[in-house]
């Protein structure tokens, strides 16, 4: 139960990194390529891969890729509306739904 809340953990880890680092990179775009922002992404990018390359040892490439690619969307779709006050279409939060719903079978045929 502990090693499952682990890979959970690093599977959410890996997810808020990307998270951020994409928020980062969207605000350094646009400015001088010397900015704070673009090289935290890059920073946060760098540490993300450090930590999804433990979850692959972990998981199924199969079962990792389109869990942590599918949170990170829904994550920086949220992160965009919130954070970065962007318009997220009724359409696109349908999309969000159904990533959310495709990644819990995912999830769900791992355990089985």
């Amino acid at each position: 139960m502990l090693n499952q809340l682990f890979l959970i953990g690093l599977i959410l880890i890996t997810v808020a990194l990307n998270t951020v680092a994409q928020t980062f990179l969207k605000l350094g775009s646009g400015k001088n390529l010397l900015n704070i922002y673009l090289f935290g992404g890059i920073f946060l990018y760098f540490l993300s891969t450090l930590v999804y390359i433990k979850v692959l040892g972990k998981f199924n490439l199969s079962i990792a890729y389109p869990i942590v690619i599918g949170l990170t969307i829904i994550a920086t779709t949220i992160a965009g509306s919130i954070l970065l006050q962007e318009k997220v279409s009724p359409t696109q939060w349908i999309g969000v739904g159904l990533l959310m719903s495709g990644i819990w079978a995912i999830a769900l045929g791992k355990s089985m």
